[in-house]
């Protein structure tokens, strides 16, 4: 997930992500990226500091009390001070704007590989998710947006 406000930062980085294989998720605030990981598995967020609605690091900080998810804040703010915050909240990494996107790039393969080899990653994944579709395998439950699909047994 992408969560920023300003358009002209989420195009560049969604098409350097999506070209590297990642399917990204788009949030304008802070409500709007809590309320996306309630709906989505997620495996790494790019949080800016500045958004609407509700700021980065209140964000961050609900999304810490359920999630440990890799977590990349962006801001403009580049003062060791904000840094400093951002990462004590939460943020796995922290990155000043402007920055290049082929470095962020850099470090979301950086933070996943963390978080695959020695994260929650590392375990067995029982719910695996693309656009409306939820396999949850521990469960034994299948939905498509969000309505639950019954399926009966047949021999093959």
């Amino acid at each position: 997930m992408i969560c920023d406000d300003d358009k002209e930062i989420i195009r560049p980085i969604s098409i350097y992500l999506e070209n590297e294989g990642y399917q990204v998720l788009k949030a304008y605030n802070g409500i709007e990226a809590i309320d996306l990981i309630r709906d989505y598995v997620f495996h790494l967020i790019t949080m800016d500091i500045m958004v609407p609605k509700m700021n980065g690091i209140t964000a961050t900080i609900k999304i810490r009390q359920d999630n440990m998810i890799p977590l990349i804040m962006l801001s403009a703010k580049s003062e060791d001070y904000d840094k400093i915050l951002g990462l004590n909240i939460g943020a796995n990494d922290y990155m000043a704007k402007p920055f290049n996107p082929l470095e962020l790039v850099a470090r979301v393969k950086s933070q996943l590989r963390r978080y695959t080899t020695f994260g929650s990653l590392g375990v067995i994944i029982y719910v695996l998710q693309t656009s409306g579709l939820m396999i949850d395998d521990e469960q034994k439950v299948i939905t498509v947006d969000k309505q639950e699909v019954h399926l009966t047994t047949s021999a093959v």
